[in-house]
């Protein structure tokens, strides 16, 4: 079932207008990038990857274009990113995003803990147990995890979104920083929860020792997973909160939780480039964060997205359409030319600028 805003209410489309826009990719490849919904251009882009809404429902599919009249609607529910194909999409790959069901599976799973705190009732333990163990499958077999931003969903799941999207970067890291995987679960439960506190309080201070609460009660959990809930607020120079913790006083793992916090934040709320949210969470380095969970970052998270529209340093203009071996060296086809260049293999050429689409 696919729904679409009429206006009022969400309706099931034909399943014959949904391939209206739709076309063959070659060999399985998926030639996609993720824009702003603003960039969007009703007569040159189809969605590649489906838009859900409030309850997790696939709200448009993958084949749809937007109508304009939709753009509007789709803005009201919160969504300000979607990934689209375009002629522009030649060539780029995103072989390395999430699996979306597994990532819209997950949201649902946050959400479901959510509801039932508030409820006062148990949280899903197996069904978080098990989310924590296939977002780690996802992380082991990519290289890096490209995100789907948690604002290409409607608004009332974006803090579950966001919540997925921070563990994902988190085992990202945990994976450069050589965690087993016992530690990388522990880490995940945490990240996916670390929010869980606001299901009760409203009152931001005081959601880390909430979140704690809830989850050092269950035996199940490890109570690492609990410290990261109450310290992901914290910095190592002692004006985080809710202690104010310094240095070595600050766990680690919480650290990790605390950098893919703000970078998701940066990416999804602020619509920082990913480059610029690199340089803003390295410029934090001992200040906020310790020096080997920021290394750890900047070895598990690229700088430029394939899609990014660039400036290199040749002068000319292209578009990123992979990432091979280095996570801030991605290949670009030259847009004059049509050549792909891989900087990886020609440290001479830099990007510049991040252009808009």
């Amino acid at each position: 079932m696919v729904w679409m805003w009429s206006g009022t209410c969400f309706i099931d489309v034909p399943y014959h207008k949904r391939l209206r826009f739709s076309k063959k990719l070659k060999c399985g490849v998926c030639l996609v990038r993720v824009i702003e919904i603003s960039d969007y251009n009703y007569n040159t882009m189809e969605l590649a990857k489906p838009i859900y809404d409030q309850k997790g429902r696939i709200l448009l599919a993958a084949g749809n274009a937007i109508h304009p009249k939709y753009l509007q609607k789709l803005l009201e529910l919160g969504i300000t990113y979607v990934v689209v194909e375009d002629t522009s999409s030649r060539g780029i790959t995103l072989d390395e995003m999430v699996d979306m069901p597994t990532w819209i599976d997950a949201i649902k799973t946050v959400q479901q803990a959510f509801e039932q705190v508030e409820k006062q009732a148990p949280i899903p333990i197996k069904d978080i147990q098990v989310t924590a163990s296939k977002l780690l499958q996802e992380v082991k077999v990519r290289k890096a995890v490209l995100l789907v931003p948690s604002t290409s969903t409607a608004k009332e799941i974006q803090p579950y979104a966001h919540a997925v999207n921070v563990a994902l970067i988190a085992l990202q890291m945990g994976k450069q920083l050589q965690y087993n995987d016992i530690q990388q679960r522990d880490l995940a439960i945490g990240c996916l929860l670390h929010d869980i506190g606001k299901a009760v309080t409203s009152d931001e201070a005081k959601h880390p020792f909430e979140g704690f609460t809830i989850l050092r009660s269950i035996r199940e959990f490890n109570l690492l997973s609990a410290h990261i809930a109450y310290q992901h607020h914290e910095k190592v120079n002692g004006t985080g909160y809710p202690r104010q913790l310094k240095k070595d006083e600050v766990l680690e793992f919480a650290q990790v939780c605390s950098v893919a916090n703000r970078y998701e934040q940066l990416l999804s709320i602020d619509r920082v480039p990913p480059y610029e949210a690199v340089e803003k969470i390295m410029s934090l380095t001992d200040v906020d964060y310790k020096h080997s969970v920021v290394n750890s970052f900047f070895k598990g998270v690229p700088s430029y997205l394939p899609g990014t529209s660039v400036r290199l340093s040749t002068g000319e203009t292209g578009i990123v359409t992979r990432i091979n071996s280095h996570l801030h060296r991605p290949c670009v086809r030259v847009e004059e030319t049509g050549k792909e260049l891989s900087l990886a293999d020609d440290p001479t050429i830099l990007i510049k600028e991040e252009l808009n689409a």
